[in-house]
């Protein structure tokens, strides 16, 4: 799924949206002391309150809300994996039968809690549903509607959240005219802010991939790695930042640990051509072992052969064969996202600026200039120029 995707089925989630059905929703109650099933109940949506389904569809919405590769990850199922997470979830989708239904859903949560102890009691909550996807007339002439004809998409949605303790407060009763403490045992479900969730199945131009599921992490960059292989038995997959570590890792093997900003900048220029090319090709755009060496060569690094990029690969992946997801790996052209890190000051600069920015040795001291078209303004104030380099004295004009 691409980020259009997800959003597409997002902004679905709302009240008396009739391109999306949610046939019924399965809650199940975990115990953190014994890591057990306390109680679970199955109901039809439309039989809840609004108030009850405007919580519950904010935070379905939470769950499919992030950046790809580092708060969302399609993952990919393992084939040979024991008791297989895709085939219950096939079953679950296809099943009819509300007892069916669950029996299903209660097998994912004994993976849950399988070899896992939480801090806080859990609340695990399922839906499988009907999302309804207009297709667009082929002709502007055409007399049907967008509505008259639609994509239908089933599919299991999970979400993950923990529990917290009432609040403890004093009140006053006006009736009785006295301070009494509130006594609330009752958990609280904290569903702003779920610990973890899938889609199943992904959907890729408009037809269902059951091969692959959606994970939705907690926080960004925090892979809760009991969930994606034990729970849903899933491939390994890296993080966006991590993706970005093991580029700059490779590059370092290569090219040294020093590099000049024009040489940087013209690094990710090259890797910005590649994902423009494979944007007009609809397809995640990807760097293998050849395609690094092809980028820094081009960028200006000496002494670069495929044998020592390949050597590289080996070394900080352990597998040459890997591929590098190209928008996780350099700054977003339109974010001031490089951070420039010295002792006196951190400075953000966007990409396309980098090969303004020098590093020079200056009156015997290590000083960072930047070039700029046009006179700086600090605070409301126009800074005067300063000349760099006064004249000697004797020397001719």
């Amino acid at each position: 799924m691409n980020k259009k995707d997800i959003a597409n089925i997002r902004k679905q989630f709302k009240l008396n949206n009739d391109l999306l059905k949610i046939h019924e929703i399965f809650n199940v109650y975990i115990m953190k002391e014994s890591s057990e099933v306390y109680h679970h109940q199955s109901t039809p949506f439309e039989l809840l309150k609004d108030e009850q389904k405007e919580l519950f569809m904010a935070n379905f919405k939470k769950v499919l809300t992030g950046q790809l590769d580092q708060k969302l990850f399609e993952l990919k199922f393992k084939r040979e994996a024991e008791d297989n997470s895709q085939l219950i979830l096939h079953q679950g989708l296809l099943s009819s039968d509300t007892e069916e239904w669950k029996a299903h859903m209660l097998r994912l949560v004994e993976k849950m809690l399988k070899d896992k102890q939480y801090e806080m009691d859990i609340v695990v909550s399922f839906i499988r549903g009907e999302y309804l996807k207009p297709m667009k007339p082929q002709r502007e002439e055409a007399e049907e509607s967008e509505r008259d004809t639609v994509h239908s998409h089933s599919f299991i949605l999970c979400s993950m959240n923990k529990t917290q303790d009432p609040k403890k407060e004093l009140l006053f009763d006006y009736v009785e005219k006295e301070f009494k403490y509130n006594i609330v045992v009752d958990p609280i479900i904290n569903l702003k802010a779920p610990i973890s969730g899938f889609l199943f199945p992904c959907f890729t131009d408009n037809a269902a991939d059951v091969n692959h599921v959606l994970y939705s992490a907690g926080k960004a960059n925090e892979l809760n790695y009991h969930f994606i292989e034990e729970v849903l038995n899933a491939e390994e997959i890296m993080t966006a930042e991590e993706d970005k570590i093991v580029f700059e890792e490779i590059v370092k093997k290569v090219a040294g640990e020093r590099i000049n900003t024009s040489t940087l900048s013209n690094v990710y220029d090259e890797i910005y051509h590649v994902i423009e090319e494979s944007e007009e090709e609809q397809e995640v755009p990807k760097l293998d072992y050849k395609d690094v060496e092809r980028v820094l060569k081009s960028s200006g690094v000496k002494d670069v052969d495929t044998e020592k990029v390949e050597e590289a690969f080996k070394t900080v992946i352990d597998d040459e064969k890997f591929e590098l997801k190209a928008n996780n790996i350099v700054p977003k052209p339109t974010s001031k996202s490089i951070k420039i890190k010295t002792k006196v000051a951190d400075i953000s600069i966007s990409p396309q600026d980098l090969r303004y920015v020098r590093q020079i040795h200056f009156g015997g001291k290590l000083s960072l200039m930047i070039e700029v078209e046009e006179n700086t303004m600090i605070e409301g104030f126009e800074l005067i120029p300063e000349v760099l380099f006064e004249k000697v004295e004797g020397e001719e004009e």
